[in-house]
């Protein structure tokens, strides 16, 4: 079983610790983006949305993966924002793991250098994207398979990550606890977005725990009751276009 109450590891806040997949958070950089780390028996692990950008915080997370005894096999990003990926080419090279990334996102990485200028972070490296995610696909470590469901909205080529015989959501930025993402930088869409919610992310059950790029964690039956951008679209208040 789960543990009820999360516990301290160096700086990782483990969420869940199961005989499955457990995850650890740490929130890194400025903009507080959720890094989450997951693992098996195996001992194999990956690293969503590695945003640790100051030594400091690269130690942290090394810290905890060494203090775990995990073996990690890739970083993978929902999405190309700037705040998720400033530790990407820190960790490729401590463990000499590729990228996966979703194709449609590559030029938010490419101009990774620019668009951190303009919220004060200084990208001196920007990751070559090894792995392609697609809609459908997997991301597998260990025993551990989660599922690539693609959720255009917030960028063009976000995508949820679904484990689904634990009913574990990995969000990024499409949607978070009572809020969604913003759809007003580049690439953004508000009518993708909330179908992207709306016919890919609530079908899956309002039982489906939810782990967001920022702030606290939710479940799904939690957002299709207090999400105000769900409630006032399930309404018929607001229609997407």
């Amino acid at each position: 079983m789960p543990s009820v109450r999360p516990e301290r590891c160096g700086r990782g806040e483990i969420l869940r610790n199961s005989s499955g997949m457990n995850i650890a958070k740490l929130t890194f950089n400025p903009f507080q983006e959720n890094t989450y780390v997951l693992w098996d028996d195996s001992g194999e692990a990956v690293v969503i949305d590695a945003g640790n950008y100051t030594e400091k915080e690269t130690e942290a997370l090394r810290k905890f993966v060494e203090e775990k005894g995990l073996k990690p096999v890739m970083a993978v990003n929902t999405h190309g924002h700037v705040d998720h990926m400033l530790g990407v080419a820190s960790i490729k090279d401590i463990y000499g793991i590729p990228f996966a990334l979703h194709p449609e996102d590559r030029f938010l990485v490419d101009s990774a250098a620019v668009h951190g200028a303009m919220y004060g972070f200084k990208v001196e490296r920007v990751p070559t994207v090894d792995i392609e995610l697609a809609d459908g696909g997997e991301v597998v470590f260990g025993n551990t398979k989660l599922q690539v469901i693609h959720t255009p909205g917030h960028t063009p080529g976000h995508v949820c990550l679904y484990e689904p015989q634990e009913k574990i959501l990995f969000s990024g930025d499409t949607i978070f606890r009572e809020s969604i993402g913003r759809t007003d930088l580049p690439g953004g869409n508000y009518g993708w977005i909330m179908r992207s919610i709306i016919d890919r992310l609530l079908p899956l059950g309002e039982e489906v725990a939810m782990y967001p790029g920022h702030g606290q964690s939710s479940t799904l039956g939690h957002e299709m009751l207090y999400n105000p951008f769900i409630t006032e679209v399930m309404e018929g208040d607001v229609r997407p276009e």
